[in-house]
């Protein structure tokens, strides 16, 4: 649709009009010039003379193009734009981090799949992640794995086959056999600290306890909340097991707790889709929705109207006076 930024401009269309009311005709009362060869003029005009002023009077071409050409010039000033039909965008509003544990542990075969075979920890979780990646749509996600050490995998992004192809890849124990929970709590902070969202959401799934992280686990967690950070925990696994592959689900409690997150316990494969699901209904997908109308300016039209109005009454007066000389 047809817009102007300076509608009020129109108001200055009577301006003319009100300068012709209110001020008067331009009057010389000097002397006339005198000139010795006056008479010869007249004979070549073959105009008789007269007294007084004589005021040429405008033709009607040069009314119509001086209203038309005040018209477009106003038109210009009161920036014509064309607003084109509005462009809805939809952006993430939430970056959704997941962390998977790659410690020897999850080779154990103690899931089962949809079949009722025996699959190991780590399969049965990309199993369930790959249903879960697949309903966030309105999320940025992002993908770190940690074992011995913590590593970054996939940075938050919305093109989720990536995630998805990266997340087919994982195997347990090929980030070192032990569990540095403390330290990829500390990865995921430094991960969010380039995302621009307020919503931001972790979740840290592991079949063990912390074995020796640099940081450890519950101030990890706090600077996790001071970040903004809502951290949910998995356990996996029995939680009867003992040494270095026991739950410790009183650090995972506080993990959540500090983070304004929830603890889940995943004893077999259907708990865990039980609890994706969950985590669906706690961490609904969200997007912002941008919209904005393409704005053309349209102001050099009128313009280049206008100057063509003048060019062709020029030529008209050019063309008139010619054929008068010819007349002559």
């Amino acid at each position: 649709m047809l817009q102007f930024d300076v509608p009020w401009a129109f108001a200055l269309l009577p301006l003319p009009l009100l300068v012709t009311w209110l001020t008067a005709e331009f009057r010389d009362n000097g002397e006339a010039l005198r000139a010795p060869f006056f008479m010869r003029l007249v004979e070549l005009t073959g105009r008789a003379p007269q007294s007084g002023a004589i005021v040429l009077r405008k033709g009607r071409l040069q009314r119509i193009v001086g209203v038309l050409t005040w018209c477009l010039v106003v038109s210009a000033l009161a920036r014509p734009i064309w607003a084109g039909e509005p462009i809805i965008q939809e952006k993430a509003s939430r970056d959704m981090l997941l962390i998977v544990d790659l410690s020897g542990s999850m080779e154990e075969q103690d899931f089962t799949d949809a079949a009722g075979e025996k699959i190991t920890r780590i399969d049965a979780v990309k199993l369930v992640l790959a249903d879960f990646v697949a309903r966030r749509e309105g999320d940025r996600l992002g993908l770190a794995v940690f074992g011995t050490a913590a590593f970054p995998q996939a940075p938050f992004t919305e093109d989720h086959d990536t995630v998805l192809a990266l997340l087919g890849e994982l195997q347990a124990g090929m980030a070192g056999p032990r569990t540095m929970m403390g330290d990829a709590i500390g990865l995921a902070v430094r991960l969010f600290d380039a995302s621009e969202t307020e919503n931001k959401v972790a979740i840290l799934l592991t079949d063990g306890n912390d074995t020796g992280s640099k940081m450890p686990v519950e101030r990890a967690a706090e600077i996790a909340a001071e970040n903004g950070i809502t951290l949910h925990t998995i356990a996996m696994g029995d939680p009867a097991t003992v040494g270095e592959q026991e739950l410790d689900l009183a650090a995972l409690d506080r993990i959540s707790e500090t983070t304004g997150g929830q603890r889940f316990v995943a004893l077999d494969r259907d708990e865990l889709e039980a609890i994706y699901a969950e985590l669906d209904r706690l961490e609904p997908a969200k997007l912002e929705t941008l919209s904005y109308r393409p704005r053309l300016q349209l102001f050099h039209y009128p313009l280049a109207a206008m100057m063509a109005c003048q060019f062709g009454l020029t030529l008209a007066m050019l063309l008139a006076a010619r054929r008068e000389r010819a007349h002559a």
